[in-house]
Formats: structure tokens, C-alpha cells, sequence
């Protein structure tokens, strides 16, 4: 069986990314990991060139700037990752630039693509997502935060990267997937307020107009972490390749989860979850088998 991890990534530096903890996360069960590097404003490249593994390639590319409509262009960079691959992968692991496996789920993880490899019904393996926000300490656990995603899939001509490059599909279809005990551990609104917030407005151009990002982002010197509606404390641990960057957390982020601001109709889905396990309204990109 061999392994592919793949990823795309631009300007990881003036964005704060944590791209090497998320390529090194996964890499110990890749045989090789193709990263696509869209043309960058700041020394990305040398960024993943310090991680200093022969497994990785990395492809130039140039983001299509003229794709404004649903965040498409993130999937057409990860297709391009993807069908770079070697033709001889049986598993494309894909992982993005603000996310990280725990080393606990590895052994998993390996073992249920070992368990599925030679199952053709299993297009791709679904993991579980824990968002973190404001902080390392706290969790999304507001109905609205997806709960899960694939992120292991076959390497296939036929399975391409859907929307904005949340998960994948084969010929149009939802893939059938098989549930695994893993989590990736989502950081993208983990990050100084200050870089959060040139992020979300460098972003927004890949989803909306320049008029409605200068009417509905204000000019302001630092992301407001305040909205948010609901977190939960954090009870477990980090991988091991996010620990430096934890201990260098250099802004303070104050929530008391007491103090919720969910709406009634987040309250009532919220109160369902609980005591049926259903998620009202939740989409899934994925059949599980």
C-alpha cells in the first residue's frame, strides 16, 4: 500500500499558516506529500523547503484570480496537488494548510487504509473535525461548525475536490466513505488578531465582490473574536507539532462559556444534538457505508 499526502498553500507567512505542522502531521505515513505552492508574496517556499523530507514536491502554481464565485479556486488548487500525484498511490491523504492530525490517530488511520484498500466500494475515509477558535483552548460546539469531512480518498481520475475545497466527490456524486476514529484538528481562527484579519479580508475576494468586501469588512487593525456565538473548553491535547507554536500564543483571548450568544434556533438544534445525537439540517458530502 503506498500513501500520498497532498496540499496547496500561498503566502503561509504573511498569513500566519501553520503549513509545516500540517505537512508534518500526516507525513510519518506518507510516502511521498505533493504540496502546490501558488505564486507567494513572502518566502513560502523556503518555508516548506525547511522541512527538509525527500518525500516532498513541490509544484508551482498561479492562482486563477478571475474565480470569485463560491471559493472554487481553492478546489482547482487542490486538483492540481492531486493529479500530481504518483499514478501508484493506492491513498491520497489530503490535509490543509491550517489544519493538523494528532500523532495518537495515526496508527488508526493507517490501519483503516489498510482495511479498505482493496475494498473498491470505499471511495474515501471520513474523519471527525474539532474547530478551534480565539484560542488553543476553545472549540466550536455551535451547530453551524461542519463534524465531520473526508480527507483520505483514492487516487482517482474520476474524484475531484467540490466547492471551495471542503471535501471531495467522483463523477458529480457524493463518495461512499467509510467513518474512522481520527480527528483533524482545524486552527484556521487561531491566529493573532492581526493576521486573522488580514486573512479574512485577502480571502473574502475568493467568495465576494470588491464592493461587498469594502462594504461588509470594515477597516479595522484587528479581527474581533468577540462575536462568536458559542465555544466549549478544549479537554484533550495537541499534536506534538503544534506545541511551539502554542507556547508562543502572543495575544490573549478571554471567552466564559457561560456567556453564550446562540440563537433560539441554534438552541433548540443544539438541545436536539444533545439527547438524539441528530444534527438538524446538517449537510453531509458523503454517504457513509
Amino acid at each position: 500500500m503506498k500513501v500520498a499526502g497532498f496540499t496547496f498553500i500561498r503566502n503561509a507567512i504573511q498569513y500566519d499558516y501553520p503549513i509545516v505542522e500540517a505537512i508534518t502531521s500526516i507525513l510519518p505515513i506518507c510516502d511521498e506529500f505533493v504540496v502546490a505552492l501558488g505564486s507567494s508574496e513572502d518566502d513560502t517556499e523556503n518555508l516548506l523547503l525547511s522541512i527538509g523530507s525527500p518525500k516532498i514536491r513541490i509544484i508551482h502554481t498561479q492562482w486563477d484570480e478571475s474565480l470569485r464565485e463560491g471559493g472554487q479556486v481553492l478546489a482547482v488548487e487542490t486538483n492540481k496537488a492531486f493529479d500530481a500525484i504518483s499514478d501508484d498511490v493506492d491513498w491520497c491523504f489530503y490535509i490543509q494548510g491550517d489544519e493538523a492530525v494528532h500523532e495518537q490517530y495515526l496508527p488508526n488511520i493507517k490501519s483503516a487504509m489498510t482495511q479498505f484498500v482493496d475494498d473498491s466500494e470505499v471511495g474515501g475515509l471520513l474523519f471527525k473535525y474539532a474547530h478551534f477558535f480565539g484560542s488553543y483552548a476553545y472549540v466550536g460546539d455551535a451547530p453551524n461548525w461542519y463534524r465531520k469531512e473526508i480527507r483520505i480518498v483514492r487516487k482517482d481520475k474520476s474524484i475531484r475536490s467540490y466547492k471551495d475545497a471542503q471535501g471531495f466527490r467522483k463523477n458529480g456524486e457524493k463518495l461512499q466513505v467509510k467513518e474512522i476514529d481520527a480527528y483533524v484538528y482545524h486552527y484556521g481562527w487561531v491566529k493573532n488578531p492581526q493576521f486573522q484579519k488580514k486573512k479574512a479580508k485577502s480571502f473574502s475576494k475568493y467568495w465576494h465582490s470588491d464592493s461587498w468586501i469594502d462594504a461588509k469588512i470594515p477597516e479595522i487593525e484587528q479581527f474581533d473574536y468577540s462575536e462568536i456565538d458559542s465555544l466549549k473548553r478544549f479537554e484533550g491535547s495537541h499534536p506534538m507539532v503544534m506545541q511551539t507554536r502554542i507556547n508562543n500564543q502572543d495575544w490573549e483571548f478571554n471567552y466564559n462559556p457561560k456567556k453564550k450568544k446562540e440563537s433560539f434556533k441554534n438552541r433548540v438544534k443544539t438541545l436536539v444534538e444533545t439527547y438524539t445525537g441528530w444534527r438538524m439540517g446538517e449537510f453531509k458530502n458523503y454517504k457513509k457505508i
